[in-house]
């Protein structure tokens, strides 16, 4: 493997970087967008609870905004809670707002490096074939063997390229999938809350 990345010359190593940028943002988003992290199901039970046996408390409030990202839009929730419906609503959806650009962080750095990976292997490669076709040598271009390794050489920045575009791309879209899945859910939840705290629902 290392005699190909020497093979394959310096255009290799931005590709080689990206890879493991986009590696630490795949595994980094995998384990932050867990449900049960984002938009536990068992919370809205209990901030109902303690909401009904001891109100609104600033502990209370501190401790949901630690909690979890839903937990931060039930804290903006709550502190408008003897405010009218349309007053909570707005609180909510602002700190919704500021949760889903939270929920999003690094996923257009994995989306850049999955478009511009193919175009830097596209350079590596066309550095390759300069070296190549403009070297002085004869023989590179008597011997059609030595010709033929040299531009496969060179073909190896493309491969790597594709190579670090295809799963970029393919786990930049999941991610975003799954982000607007977990912003509905929350959504939901930050909504049954609403209709609780004012009476249109019992739980």
């Amino acid at each position: 493997m290392f005699a190909l990345i020497q093979a394959a010359g310096w255009p290799i190593w931005p590709i080689i970087l990206a890879s493991i940028v986009a590696v630490a943002i795949i595994g980094e988003r995998i384990w932050a967008l867990r449900l049960n992290v984002v938009a536990p199901r068992n919370l809205l039970p209990l901030v109902v609870r303690e909401y009904r046996e001891a109100g609104v408390s600033s502990e209370m409030l501190t401790r949901l905004q630690k909690h979890s990202p839903l937990g931060q839009i039930f804290s903006a929730g709550l502190k408008n809670d003897t405010s009218t419906r349309e007053v909570m609503k707005e609180s909510i959806e602002e700190a919704g707002r500021a949760v889903a650009h939270q929920l999003e962080r690094y996923l257009t750095t994995l989306g850049t490096i999955g478009s511009i990976s193919p175009l830097m292997g596209l350079l590596g490669t066309l550095v390759g074939m300069i070296e190549i076709f403009g070297s002085n040598t004869p023989v590179s271009g008597n011997n059609p063997a030595q010709l033929a390794h040299g531009i496969s050489v060179a073909l190896y920045n493309a491969a790597f390229g594709i190579l670090v575009a295809i799963p970029s791309i393919m786990f930049y879209r999941y991610f975003r999938a799954k982000v607007d899945e977990l912003v509905v859910e929350m959504e939901l939840q930050a909504l049954k809350l609403v209709e609780i705290i004012h009476g249109d629902r019992k739980g």
